[in-house]
This record gives C-alpha cells, structure tokens and sequence, in this order.
C-alpha cells in the first residue's frame, strides 16, 4: 500500500489543506462538547494514544488519523537495542501529551514495505504524518529534552499550519472504545462529496460545477469556497505548457496574464512564496485593469494556501505596500 499525499518538500497539498479544515472543525467540537460533559462521545483512553500499525492498517490507522492529529511513527524491531530505550521514551510523552499527537509503532521486520515507502535507512527512525503529508522527524537515539522540542515544533506546525487541535483524552473511557458516530449528513454533503470524486478523478471542470452549485445555495459554505478556489487553480493550469509559460513569465515581465500563469504553476508546484512574489512584483509594475487582475488573482490564491497560514500574512502587508 502507498501511502498517499506523502511529501518531504513541502508541497502545497490541496487535498490536504481541506482535510485539515474539516479536522479542525471537528476536533473543536469534539473538545467543546467534552468540555461540557467531562470527557463524552469521541473522547480515547490514554492507552489509544499508542498502537501498534502494519501494512493493512496503514490507510486507516495513520493516514486517515492523521487528519483529526499528528501521527508520530516509531520504525522499531525487537532486536535494536536503542529502540527499547527510545520507544518506552515516545511512549511516556505520548500520554504526556495528552492527545496533541498519536504515536504508531510499525516493526521494520513484519512491515518492510512501509519501511521501503518511507526511505528509512536504520532504526529507531521516528517520522510524523500530518494531514496526510509525511515528515523525517529524526534516526536514532535522542535525549528526552530534544524529542521534547521536536514535538513541540511538530504540535505547532499541525495547529497553526493544518488546524489540528488532537484529540479528546478521558482518564475514565475504556481503552479501544468505538469512536462517536458520524454527524448527521449535512444538506450539502452529496453535492460536497461529488465535488471530491470529479477532483480525484481529474474532472476539474465537473469539481468546479459541484462547488457552485453548493454556493448558489449557500454562498457562505466556507468548504465549497476552499473547494471551488483549489479546483479552479487546476483547471487553470492543466492545459499550460509549463515551459513555454515560463518562458513567456521571463520574457515578458510587466505582462500581466503571463505572470498570472506563471503564479499558478509556481503555487501547484509548492513554490508559495514564489507565487506570491511574482504577483506582489506585478503589481507594482501594471497599472488599471491589469493591475486589478493581478490583485485578485492574489487574493484567489491565498483563499487557496489559507488566511491563518504565516506566507499568506506577510504577503498580505506586501501586497497593501505595493498598492498603497
């Protein structure tokens, strides 16, 4: 099995960043409801805060939690010495941590598939999946104060990047009890979930569709709005011809549509800040009409990277310097 969205580079992920929002929505209400009644529906035992993962269980045990929390991976085997002295470490701060990260323990011996797909070269090797994208957190024996720091970094990065708040930890749940039911589909679901089958598909076009016709409806559904944003970017870019567009960017640098297009590919291609820049940069450089285009195509583009996200809020203040 190949687990999927996983990026070492940063990329923007779209799907990702939609998971995210709807992990976010949900582990606050859960937090808000356990909140009110000590615990309640949802809520895990500390002992589900450490479990054991394979193969099979890779897609729903690490991937899909990975959008509600940050999944820690501990790459053990029985015979490695320092992993009986790092994983009961991983585990203690699992507990510590009270649901701001799950730890999954995969053996390298029964699972060497999941040890290939992740480029582990030796053990303990400790990496972190985060709405769905993969991260090397670090390989070998590590002091306590220096997995401490590592986790607090990662805990940072799902919060304020993903919106991933964890989970709801209740001393008095039974360990392995059935997680709360599904929320009563919303009115909007089916059209919602059409949208995500057309975009896995590589139906753009058909996306777009299933996005507005949630928002001709209900012009402030804060997920169509982040749909409809990412499915128009890719209908946009995928009939460019990266390298000519790229050329016609370098060429003609006050043209606005070229370096529109460009933007677009530098976004889809992770490049965030180069998106930005280059936009921010033509700006200062056109005038009228075109100007105005380039301004709302920025702004389409940070409803697609996330208000909240740190290169969005420095490219906000660039861009009103450059206006104003």
């Amino acid at each position: 099995m190949q687990p999927r969205n996983m990026s070492m580079s940063g990329v923007v992920d779209l799907a990702a960043v939609k998971a995210a929002q709807e992990a976010k929505a949900k582990a606050e209400q859960a937090r808000a409801q356990a909140a009110r009644q000590g615990g309640g529906p949802g809520a895990v035992s500390p002992a589900d805060l450490v479990i054991d993962v394979d193969e099979s269980g890779f897609e729903n045990d690490v991937l899909q939690r990975s959008t509600e929390v940050p999944v820690v991976i501990d790459f053990w085997a029985e015979w490695c010495g320092p992993c009986k002295q790092l994983s009961p470490v991983l585990e203690q701060l699992a507990v510590e941590y009270n649901g701001r990260f799950l730890l999954a323990r995969i053996d390298v011996d029964a699972n060497q598939m999941l040890m290939q797909q992740f480029g582990v070269q030796g053990i303990p090797a400790v990496f972190a999946v985060v709405a769905g994208q993969a991260l090397p957190l670090f390989q070998g024996a590590a002091g306590v104060e220096q997995i401490r720091q590592t986790l607090d970094q990662l805990v940072q990065v799902a919060e304020q990047r993903f919106g991933l708040t964890g989970l709801v930890v209740d001393p008095e749940a039974e360990p392995g009890a059935a997680p709360a039911p599904e929320q009563p589909a919303g009115p909007y679901d089916a059209d919602l979930e059409a949208a995500v089958r057309a975009l896995d598909a590589g139906d753009f076009g058909g996306a777009v569709q299933a996005y507005k016709n949630v928002l001709a409806e209900d012009p402030g559904n804060s997920e169509a709005k982040l749909g409809l944003a990412q499915a128009e970017l890719l209908q946009r870019v995928q009939g460019l011809d990266p390298q000519q567009t790229r050329r016609d960017a370098a060429d003609r640098p006050s043209d606005a549509r070229a370096q529109i297009a460009a933007a677009d590919l530098d976004l889809v291609g992770g490049h965030v800040d180069d998106a930005f820049g280059r936009l921010i940069d033509t700006v200062r450089v056109t005038f009228g009409d075109e100007r105005d285009a380039v301004r709302l195509r920025l702004l389409e583009l940070f409803e697609v990277v996330g208000a909240e996200d740190p290169r969005v809020i420095t490219a906000r203040r660039a861009l009103a310097r450059a206006l104003f």
